[in-house]
């Protein structure tokens, strides 16, 4: 069975643009050894350098699956910097598109509930608090489902706070034919739109509520979504104006909640949970994030946040536990990259395509 030094010796071969290997200029992360399988992440000092290396990634891989005992490898780049700073914004007549489109504006009549057109199903993902992982299992799940095979949109909703652009590894700026139509991007088989593509990423978003609900408004109604099985919408934190927007404008198929075992976040999980219940927004799960932490050295297992919290949560409600997932920083590293851990192979993509099979099997998505 190939150990890991004999991972490393081979991975010291690999010869880096501008000098240097893997190795020597330390730009290998989490490797793991399991049995057959290797996993292991290269990180790039920034997103531009890291655009560079996917020969190197190639070449990477199959040094290592040459090696013998390994039968699966599965190489990720991500970048630990940020990109080189976007020029200026042009006038949007240079850049092709009607001056006159804007997100953000106050919303427009609406007598109740409105489907999205082309949308089957929308499911919304909410959490009382943030720093819960919220955005991660969005993006995560939505790169799930897809690959089970469904049309999947991702749309960003949190206004303050978009997380999505960098995870899913999309920057474009969405393009309009005629000033309203907004045209969506596509990355990871997943068709995407978030307000972070809409406005400077170095500005703060200071809005008031009515400029948030018709933000949200324009991007259910005016983006280009096509044909979809499943729109999955990323809320902010909390019980505000953008969750009370999309519940009562919107035909939504369900909400799920994600939060960590801890007391505090279940008491704002709660909150939430009472909130799509009193606006008559069926839950359709729980998940568990940051469930425990395995200890890559020893495989010590430890329950940073607790232990169980959600699942009796769920049980209470008599609603499914749809997942429970451990801290890890493989799903983090591939994050900050702009490719969610669900995009490739191993445990922590299992995981999560467990919990998009579920969500197929019980008729959600």
């Amino acid at each position: 069975m190939t150990d890991r030094a004999e991972i490393e010796q081979v991975l010291s071969r690999i010869a880096l643009p501008g000098g240097g290997d893997l190795m020597s200029r330390d730009m290998v992360r989490a490797l793991a050894v399991e049995g057959p399988t290797v996993r292991f992440i290269i990180e790039a000092p920034s997103p531009d350098e890291a655009r560079a290396l996917e020969p190197v990634r190639k070449a990477a891989e199959a040094a290592v699956a040459a090696l013998p005992g390994v039968e699966t490898v599965s190489v990720l780049v991500t970048a630990h910097g940020p990109s080189t700073p976007r020029a200026p914004a042009r006038p949007a007549a240079a850049q092709g598109e009607p001056p006159s489109l804007k997100i953000g504006r106050h919303p427009t009549p609406q007598a109740g509930p409105a489907p999205v057109p082309g949308v089957d199903r929308i499911i919304a993902v909410g959490s009382g608090k943030g720093g819960v992982g919220k955005s991660t299992v969005s993006t995560n799940l939505a790169v799930a489902l897809a690959r089970e095979g469904r049309r999947v949109g991702l749309l960003d909703a949190d206004i303050y706070g978009p997380s999505v652009p960098r995870m899913m590894g999309v920057s474009e700026r969405p393009k309009s034919p005629d000033g309203k139509t907004i045209i969506p991007l596509h990355a990871h088989g997943v068709t995407t739109m978030s307000i972070g593509l809409m406005v400077d990423p170095d500005k703060a978003v200071v809005w008031r509520g009515p400029m948030l609900m018709g933000a949200l408004q324009q991007m259910l109604g005016q983006v280009e979504w096509g044909e979809l099985d499943i729109l999955i919408v990323d809320l902010p934190p909390g019980t505000g104006d953008v969750q009370l927007t999309l519940c009562q404008k919107t035909h939504l198929t369900g909400a799920i909640v994600v939060s960590t075992p801890q007391d505090v976040a279940l008491l704002d999980a709660r909150k939430a949970i009472d909130m799509f219940g009193t606006l008559k927004t069926p839950i359709l799960g729980l998940v568990e994030n940051m469930s425990l932490y395995i200890c890559p050295n020893c495989g010590h297992e430890a329950h940073i946040f607790g232990h169980g919290g959600v699942g009796v949560e769920a049980e209470k409600m008599g609603v499914p536990l749809l997942g429970s997932l451990p801290i890890d920083l493989d799903t983090r590293l591939a994050g900050d990259g702009g490719t969610p851990i669900a995009a490739g192979e191993g445990i922590m993509s299992d995981a999560y395509r467990r919990i998009a099979r579920g969500l197929i099997q019980g008729g959600m998505a």
